[in-house]
């Protein structure tokens, strides 16, 4: 892809680029991006296209082939050293997810607001794994790591419901446990 925008407002730029990047297009050099072909990739660029127009700029989709051993290298390793750090990125927050829920142990914080916040947080991190998957191409060995270590966030997580339900439960019986009603013998004594 062939990308040129005014340089004022910036917004537009940014616009484009966050959503070459969120198809999983590389910048090859200023203004030049690289992409994989196929209809996958097709609403991305769309929108994409739609942005540039809007700033102001053009937009021009290209197919193209590496003509030579060293062109591929180029486009590869651009593709590679993208998905690795989004890789890397995505286990950084998972590493984040854990820390937390080891706080909110540690703080013997076990409410469910607390409990719903990490939920939303590993919605996240799910839908981003499915979105670095979507865009890693070359599935690279990355992405089984970071699968492997999504499961023990969901594991880490799991353990923490556990102690928010055991907490909750102990401090309501009556939700756990019948009330029997006092008898008048009862009452007596």
């Amino acid at each position: 892809m062939l990308v040129q925008l005014p340089s004022e407002p910036s917004r537009h730029r940014v616009a484009v680029w966050r959503e070459l990047r969120k198809a999983g297009a590389v910048p090859v050099s200023p203004g030049t991006w690289a992409l994989p072909s196929g209809p996958a990739f097709q609403p991305a660029l769309d929108r994409a296209g739609e942005l540039c127009r809007r700033g102001g700029g053009t937009f021009a989709v290209i197919d193209a082939s590496p003509r030579d051993e060293a062109s591929t290298a180029l486009i590869r390793d651009a593709f590679v050293a993208a998905r690795v750090d989004e890789w890397a990125e995505f286990e950084a927050d998972c590493g984040k997810f854990e820390a937390e829920i080891a706080r909110e142990i540690a703080k013997a914080k076990f409410t469910f607001g607390e409990l719903e916040e990490e939920e939303q947080s590993m919605d996240r991190l799910r839908r981003w794994l499915r979105d670095l998957k979507k865009r890693d191409v070359l599935e690279l060995a990355e992405a089984g790591a970071a699968e492997v270590r999504l499961r023990n966030c969901e594991a880490v997580l799991d353990g923490y419901a556990e102690q928010v339900y055991q907490v909750m439960r102990g401090s309501t019986p009556a939700i756990d446990t019948p009330t029997v009603p006092s008898t008048s013998s009862d009452a007596l004594e």
